[in-house]
């Protein structure tokens, strides 16, 4: 800024003095133009009193009056010559000399008119006293005197004023010099200043890239090291999780039975720990989508009140959901991330409340065209919160008091998590507690309400597709695993539905080649060719666009967009949910469910028995229901169980012994849908998905596997008893 106001006051110094000499050659040069006109003017009048005295001397000589006609108006135009000259000459030398011309000018008038006189009176021009007389001469010889005097100082006044022209056409040459230069080296100075801008300019987008692709590269180092620490710290927690629920179900004393469950507790909310701080890890790197598709908020509800159910009782906390009857039941958001919220919420609330109840109230706090605001309340009756820390209470690491994390646990991350999940959904939380009575948590998120409501039965029965025959709708089945494919194909044959069943990718390509088919149930995991190299080569390939639908046991966040970045049309998780497959069968064909008058359905029979209680590591709930009552269905199962899981994890055990990381993570894989049939899903779950991790190290790989084998060795002799009760 000083550099700039310097220059700026140089330039303008610089133009003063280069305008200062330029007016003074201006004025100069008028000088001089009106000398030159003076000088003019000099000798002319010098030529007037030529003309003027040899008139009158042609007068005399010829006593001819015309020669002094004109005389007179000469005389008088000398007078104006003089009279310019005196307004005009500041030389006092000069001054005389035009006061003497004045005089001697209007003797020469005086003269003539004594000529004129003389002639009237004696007819004739006498010069003795005028013309010839001496005195007349010396008159006429000093004005010529006169004349070029004021004529060479006059000269000397040009010669003076052109010297000071020249001076100043000399200065206001070179300060216009010297202002162009200044320009000059301004303009320069401007363009190196601009190049040096530019330069820095780039020098920072040059830094801010690297400091960039640094941040980039430090949320990648820290998104590996998360993972990495998720890896390292989950590994051992399920395998104390999973050691210390079989420690449970031994015949224990009652302090062996206390350590056992001290043990579990602690390793839960270990894993609850690291679970908070890998979601502040994926909000923080972005990581975190907000997914839009129809779910239904009752259903939704019902599910959540389910998962807290049991907790509540144990409690003795009565745990009450309300939904408005405003609120419409299906909606397009992203239910994954409600529930998220909810549980949260439900779950801190049911953690402080040590009696009375816990309120979920679900309204409708405004409806614009096709935007409903959904407003959620959980209301407990805890202790409640003081004023001075509600303000703080959704900050990371913060809870309502420091006596908390000692009493109840957790790390403060839980409120953060939820109020980043509300806004990223446009959304907003705020809470309102009074200390002794209660919490009440308010938030609203902006949803969309589906066009079409779906209406989701609170208990299905199984059904039939309602197809004409000419439609010819048929489904290619893709799966490699024994137990998944007897139970694909008996629901497709319960629903009435024609399919084919190959092995793997490559069979699948060979099929569609062959004939038209409406669909296509492709397991992902396969030996010759995986469904994701199978779905590639039917898009680029083969053109077709048949609807595909993915089947995985990687139920984990991504895959479904894994799946469908790779061409496929939607996705579902293993173990399959028989209503779940129905409907998007019924999406993708454009069938619909065939109605019937109602029937009365046969309880199943009695199992076995042994009661439902009895079984510590079986859960039938999912067999019981695809079956519906069909015992011969249930002993094919048992036995395929019972056939293959012992062969398969006999597998696992010689991968990891040769140390076949690729064996061992794709029969980790395949064993998960071979487990499902007898409910072991939620035991052996964690523990497979960390013998398919293919970073494993052969330490955890032993743990998890002598875990696995403990959890199926007693479920096969289960799974053995119960077969026999059929």
């Amino acid at each position: 800024m000083v550099t700039f106001l310097t220059g700026l006051l140089l330039l303008l110094s610089i133009q003063w003095n280069s305008d200062r000499n330029i007016d003074a050659l201006i004025t100069g040069n008028e000088r001089l133009m009106r000398e030159l006109r003076i000088t003019n003017y000099l000798r002319e009048l010098e030529r007037d009193i030529i003309w003027v005295e040899s008139r009158i001397r042609g007068a005399i000589a010829t006593d001819d009056t015309s020669h002094i006609e004109g005389v007179a108006h000469k005389i008088n135009e000398i007078e104006n010559y003089l009279d310019t000259l005196d307004d005009t000459n500041t030389d006092p030398k000069s001054l005389v000399y035009i006061n003497r011309l004045n005089y001697l000018a209007r003797q020469k008038l005086r003269a003539r008119d004594m000529l004129m006189e003389e002639y009237v009176r004696s007819g004739r021009m006498d010069d003795t006293s005028f013309i010839a007389n001496p005195m007349a001469r010396e008159t006429s010889n000093e004005i010529s005197s006169l004349v070029r005097k004021i004529y060479e100082n006059r000269q000397d006044a040009i010669v003076k004023l052109t010297s000071d022209i020249e001076n100043s056409g000399r200065k206001a040459k070179n300060w216009g010099t010297l202002l162009v230069i200044v320009i000059l080296i301004s303009g320069v100075g401007w363009l190196w200043f601009i190049i040096k801008r530019i330069q820095y300019q780039n020098t920072l987008i040059l830094q801010l890239n690297e400091s960039e692709n640094r941040a980039r590269e430090a949320a990648r180092i820290k998104e590996n090291f998360m993972a990495n620490m998720s890896h390292e710290i989950r590994t051992p927690l399920n395998a104390i999780l999973g050691f210390s629920n079989f420690l449970e179900r031994e015949q224990l004393d009652h302090k062996q039975k206390d350590f056992a469950v001290s043990i579990r507790k602690a390793s839960e909310n270990l894993l609850d720990i690291v679970n908070d701080i890998l979601d502040v890890s994926r909000i923080e790197a972005g990581m975190v989508r907000i997914e839009a598709y129809p779910f239904s908020v009752r259903g939704l509800l019902q599910s959540v009140e389910t998962l807290f159910c049991r907790k509540a009782t144990e409690k003795g906390i009565h745990l009450l959901t309300q939904v408005a009857d405003s609120v419409p039941d299906t909606l397009i958001g992203d239910a994954t991330r409600l529930t998220q919220i909810l549980v949260n919420l439900i779950g801190n609330a049911l953690k402080f409340t040590e009696k009375g109840q816990v309120r979920i109230l679900v309204t409708v706090l405004s409806r614009e065209n096709n935007e409903v605001n959904l407003n959620c309340k959980i209301i407990d009756n805890g202790p409640g919160i003081e004023q001075d820390k509600l303000k703080v209470i959704f900050e990371r690491f913060n809870q309502g008091e420091n006596s908390i994390t000692r009493r109840f646990g957790g790390t403060g991350l839980g409120l953060s998590i939820v109020k980043d999940l509300i806004e990223l959904q446009n959304g907003s939380i705020e809470v309102t507690s009074v200390v002794g009575e209660g919490s009440t948590f308010r938030f609203n998120i902006p949803y969309q309400v589906s066009e079409t409501q779906l209406e989701a039965p609170a208990h299905w029965d199984g059904g039939k597709f309602e197809q004409d025959p000419q439609n010819g709708i048929r489904i290619l089945i893709a799966e490699d695993n024994a137990t998944n494919r007897s139970l694909m194909t008996y629901m497709l044959q319960q629903w009435g539905l024609e399919f084919d069943m190959v092995d793997n990718g490559k069979m699948v390509i060979e099929a569609l080649g062959k004939r038209a088919y409406s669909l296509v149930l492709m397991d992902m995991q396969m030996p010759v060719m995986d469904g994701y190299t199978a779905t590639r080569s039917i898009r680029e390939d083969l053109q077709l666009q048949i609807p595909i639908i993915a089947m995985t046991a990687h139920a984990m966040a991504g895959e479904r967009e894994k799946c469908l970045s790779m061409g496929m049309n939607e996705y579902i998780s293993k173990p399959i949910r028989e209503r779940q497959l129905f409907d998007m069968i019924a999406r993708f064909c454009n069938i619909t469910e065939k109605t019937a008058e109602p029937e009365i359905v046969p309880e199943p029979a009695p199992t076995a028995a042994l009661p439902e209680q009895s079984w510590h590591y079986i859960q039938l709930d999912y067999l019981l229901d695809i079956a519906k009552g069909d015992t011969e269905f249930m002993k094919v199962s048992a036995q395929q169980f019972i056939d293959f899981v012992p062969g398969e994890v006999e597998d696992l055990m010689q991968a990891c012994k040769l140390e076949a990381i690729p064996a061992m993570n794709k029969i980790a894989h395949h064993l998960k849908t071979t487990i499902s049939i007898m409910g072991l899903t939620d035991k052996l779950h964690d523990a497979l998905s960390v013998l398919e991790d293919p970073s494993i190290a052969k330490q955890d790989a032993i743990i998890n596997i002598n875990f696995v084998k403990a959890c199926c060795d007693a479920a096969l002799d289960e799974t053995r008893r119960f077969h026999q009760s059929l």
